[in-house]
């Protein structure tokens, strides 16, 4: 990844002082701008992305502190210093304490010390850049968590729905069922009874218990076994296994389908019409 060149903004009213500063900084690398006045300094922030400004306090129509006051309210990631003389730290202490200016800097200046505070305020600058950066995509990453766990909570909920929906429509299926006027049984391949309703219940009533979970072979009649067998150990949708007579007197019609059409299981279905008798 490319390196982002560190620009340098000179301010000072005195062209010497400028080229002074130039000619001491030149081998450190910066990408120095110069300008004589608060106002150019300004001008050359809203084209130029600047890390470091060093303004020298003593200038007309506006002073460095004001200068630097106005830069920390237009681009406040900006490390700002201000040069000037010992007699003039009084007239910086309030900026200093507010922020607007990150360090104070002497006339005539020690070129090493001048030097090396550049370099830590370079330094400064990119490490509040990196953290800028981390916080930014920090942000944006919980930002697509919180989307991701929106998504989530809006599937849980429609999952949440649609296991409800199919509760209540079981219950209801399961209601009609009890309330058909013929009796259902459902056999799966293992020869277990997996369903029946009440009318299937109440033909086999020497059984005194509920259908369900039992084996065919010891709760259907003879005959009706019988009848399974002939028809199941073909391949059929639907045969009419015509009429049974239980229990001496029920006369019922039989239907037999296979389970599967709307599901995974595996099976029979017993339809069971009892047939009046005149």
């Amino acid at each position: 990844m490319t390196e982002t060149p560190r620009t340098l903004l000179l301010v000072d009213d005195e062209i010497n002082i400028l080229n002074a500063l130039k000619r001491t900084l030149r081998r450190d690398g910066y990408t120095i701008l110069t300008a004589n006045s608060g106002e150019e300094g300004l001008t050359l922030l809203t084209s130029h992305a600047v890390g470091v400004i060093i303004s020298d306090q003593r200038m007309p129509q506006m002073t460095g502190v004001e200068f630097l006051r106005k830069v920390k309210t237009l681009y406040p990631n900006t490390i700002r210093l201000v040069l000037s003389g010992y007699t003039e730290l009084e007239s910086v202490t309030s900026a200093i304490n507010e922020g607007a200016i990150y360090k104070f800097l002497t006339k005539p200046w020690d070129d090493d010390l001048l030097r090396d505070n550049i370099l830590e305020a370079f330094n400064y600058f990119e490490i509040k850049q990196e953290n800028l950066r981390l916080t930014s995509e920090l942000k944006f990453a919980n930002q697509q968590l919180s989307i991701q766990n929106q998504n989530l909570e809006k599937k849980v909920v429609e999952k949440t729905r649609e296991i409800v929906l199919g509760t209540n429509l079981l219950k209801i299926s399961q209601e009609i069922l009890e309330h058909l006027p013929i009796g259902i049984i459902g056999i799966d391949d293992q020869n277990l009874i997996v369903a029946s309703n009440r009318l299937a219940e109440s033909l086999f009533y020497k059984t005194q218990t509920c259908l369900l979970g039992l084996m065919a072979e010891d709760v259907l009649p003879e005959v009706l076994l019988q009848l399974l067998k002939e028809t199941c150990s073909g391949n059929f949708a639907q045969l009419d296994g015509g009429v049974i007579v239980i229990n001496e007197d029920v006369h019922l019609h039989v239907l037999i389908s296979t389970m599967g059409d709307s599901s995974q299981s595996k099976g029979i279905i017993l339809i069971l019409s009892p047939i009046n008798q005149i």
